[in-house]
């Protein structure tokens, strides 16, 4: 079994951040990141984010609005040698 790290958080993200600490981490540690998935609440979009990840391969898309869902954000990875505690410090810094 792999290790599994989850985030979630409700507040919205700003793309740009998110987007620059998603490449810094698949650059530095996509041979470590088995699998990714998430789901992302993006500052100013009213559509809902999906992506999902392969080591270094990702891909994302806006998807469908919200409509009676609450925006938030939701992310998993599995892996090797994952630090929770610097994932978490991460992407709060992407918060919006």
């Amino acid at each position: 079994e792999h290790p599994l790290a989850r985030l979630a958080r409700r507040v919205a993200v700003d793309g740009e951040r998110i987007n620059a600490w998603l490449s810094r981490l698949l650059q530095t540690q996509g041979a470590d990141i088995f699998r990714m998935k998430g789901l992302l609440n993006i500052a100013g979009e009213d559509e809902r984010y999906v992506f999902q990840g392969v080591h270094m391969l990702f891909d994302g898309r806006l998807d469908r609005p919200w409509g009676s869902e609450t925006p938030r954000n939701s992310l998993i990875f599995i892996g090797r040698n994952l630090d929770r505690a610097a994932l978490n410090e991460g992407f709060a810094k992407c918060l919006a």
